[in-house]
């Protein structure tokens, strides 16, 4: 089947609602599908069968096919399409989605339904999706008529990917894509909408900004992901007015690649293990620009005690999120892309001398406060730090277009320090949600959207299991992913909070009956690797990024080995443990802290 649709086919009556659904998705650009199929979706496959225009990668497992697509979006800024069966293979997709929910990525989850008559009837593989997946998408839609089919996909995209994105899902019964359906022209049979998100900010906020930006002399821009989410646009006109307004950048996890990590005007990422320098300098600061950032708990630490002396100013396309938990004195409601070109406009560069501010922010820099001490002899313990350090070099030295995905737990963090990014999209992670498991089904969606790249996913042996049959997709489509897998045989993060918090009683925390990663690589049909100790690291890195295909690389690191800086639970950011030395000496976390965990 051709990509192209001719006009004279719109309203044929032979098409039924499999074929005008994927006749619309063409319409909308999507050239690749992540899936798994099952009864109540089955004329969609068999519909996908018959054309070439749209490509159909099968994951293992339905939570996987999310974040998969996830990644998809976040590393192509296009909007990722998942494809599951009804029930069991709906409900699967819902981690998935609350997690692009909440990271805002934009995604179109089609779900299969039992036919419109069984609907409440307990019917085999009957789940309530739409109840289910209401608080899990950004919105939701049960198809009940045929001709409504192709004008709720139109929709749901123009949803998905418009003001802040987010994740979509259709409910899409049998009988719908079984039975004949009209493909009305683009335009044509539109459902009502009332969502129009607003673009541009107030002129007055944007004045009472710029008036607040020349008085500073503490000034702090504060970045997050919807910079990325705006488009490689936004993240170049971030650079630009950084670079006029000689300010100092820091960011959240999710808007790192937004402003190059080795720019000397980056102090890194903020927030409860962020940089010294960041958290010091939001503690500080007499301006904060919040540009695309939510102020999420891991990055206010105690809300009463954040910034407290600044005067803050929020850019954000939802305004749900302004005032929501830090109040500000300036809401900038638009795009934060057009929101920074306007700031750029209006910036004449006659600002206060920030010199001392600068002076403050190298004494805090000086303390280096994500340094550590490796012991380069060949038979040494390799420090985890020092695992992503060498990674991030070795991979540059590649010169190749890299992303990097992760799991979620102390690796992530760890990478997030460690590894280095100057271009936006490239940094691919669970922050919002959290979600061990995240980073090997991410990896295939970047792999596959990007099949030049090196895609690494940096990893904990714990999060790793969580979607290790993800090994089987990449081996199918020959997905040279490389997994890098920080084993230090513990939910590392909940050990160092039970350390902190629990008395180091460590309660299931300690992974028992690990495999044999090696061998488990080989019997998906990929290369497995091994380091346990210095003097093999580089080798193994090195034969790692030189294999074109799959590779898991086991990497042995100390077991006993925290995530530091670290900010306690509740605590403002101006009480920072810098290394375990500290913590004899920190404040107790208090009640309302170990909430927070």
């Amino acid at each position: 089947m051709n990509a192209s649709i001719r006009q004279d086919e719109r309203n044929t009556p032979a098409l039924n609602g499999a074929e005008v659904l994927l006749r619309v998705l063409v319409e909308q650009g999507v050239e690749v599908i992540f899936g798994y199929p099952g009864g109540a979706v089955l004329p969609i496959y068999d519909a996908l069968f018959k054309q070439d225009s749209i490509r159909h990668v099968l994951v293992r497992h339905e939570q996987a096919a999310v974040h998969a697509a996830e990644a998809y979006a976040r590393s192509t800024g296009r909007v990722g399409v998942v494809l599951v069966t009804s029930g069991p293979g709906a409900t699967n997709a819902v981690t998935g989605l609350v997690d692009a929910l909440m990271d805002s990525i934009p995604v179109v989850c089609l779900s299969g339904q039992v036919p419109t008559a069984l609907i409440g009837n307990d019917a085999f593989q009957e789940a309530d999706t739409t109840g289910i997946t209401r608080p899990a998408t950004k919105h939701n839609y049960l198809v009940k008529r045929p001709s409504d089919l192709a004008p709720i996909v139109r929709e749901a995209f123009e949803v998905a990917r418009g003001g802040r994105p987010g994740p979509v899902l259709i409910d899409l019964p049998k009988d719908i894509t079984v039975g004949k359906a009209p493909m009305p022209a683009p335009g044509q049979g539109r459902l009502h909408r009332l969502y129009n998100p607003r673009l541009d900010a107030d002129r007055n906020a944007l004045a009472q900004t710029i008036a607040a930006m020349k008085r500073a002399k503490r000034p702090l821009f504060y970045t997050g992901g919807g910079v990325i989410n705006s488009g490689p646009q936004a993240s170049a006109a971030l650079r630009e007015l950084a670079r006029r307004t000689g300010f100092p950048v820091t960011s959240t996890l999710m808007g790192l690649g937004a402003f190059p990590t080795t720019d000397r005007q980056f102090l890194g990422m903020l927030g409860m293990h962020g940089s010294y320098e960041a958290n010091l300098a939001t503690h500080g600061c007499d301006l904060l620009i919040a540009l695309g950032a939510r102020f999420d708990d891991r990055v206010t630490g105690r809300v009463d005690a954040f910034s407290p002396d600044s005067f803050k100013v929020h850019a954000d396309i939802d305004p749900s999120q302004i005032n929501k938990i830090i109040r500000v004195d300036v809401a900038l409601q638009g795009d934060v892309g057009r929101t920074i070109e306007a700031l750029l406009a209006a910036w004449d560069g006659d600002g206060q001398d920030i010199s001392e501010w600068w002076a403050q922010i190298e004494a805090w820099r000086a303390l280096d406060s994500f340094g550590f001490e490796q012991d380069k002899k060949a038979d040494a313990i390799i420090r985890p730090q020092y695992a992503v350090r060498r990674l991030y070099e070795l991979a540059s030295a590649t010169g190749r277009d890299t992303f990097v995905t992760t799991e979620v737990g102390q690796h992530q963090m760890w990478a997030a320090q460690h590894f280095q990014f100057d271009k936006p999209n490239r940094w691919l992670t669970s922050g919002g949600l959290g979600t061990m498991g995240y980073g090997l089904p991410a990896a295939v969606g970047a792999q596959v959207a990007n099949p030049d790249a090196l895609v690494i996913d940096i990893a904990g042996e714990a999060s790793t299991l969580m979607n290790i049959q993800e090994l089987g997709t990449i081996a199918q489509y020959r997905l040279p992913v490389k997994l890098f897998i920080l084993n230090n045989r513990y939910m590392g993060m909940v050990r160092q909070w039970q350390e902190l918090l629990h008395g180091s009683r460590y309660s299931q925390s300690y992974s028992e009956a690990l495999p044999d990663f090696v061998r488990l690589a080989e019997a998906f049909h990929g290369t497995g690797l091994r380091a346990t100790c210095v003097g093999e690291l580089d080798g193994v890195i090195e034969r790692m990024l030189a294999h074109d295909g799959p590779v898991v690389a086991d990497i042995c690191v100390a077991q006993d080995e925290n995530c530091y800086p670290m900010i306690p639970s509740g605590a403002p950011h101006n009480e920072m443990l810098l290394g375990p030395d500290a913590e004899a000496n920190a404040a107790k976390v208090t009640q309302e802290g170990m909430m927070l965990v």
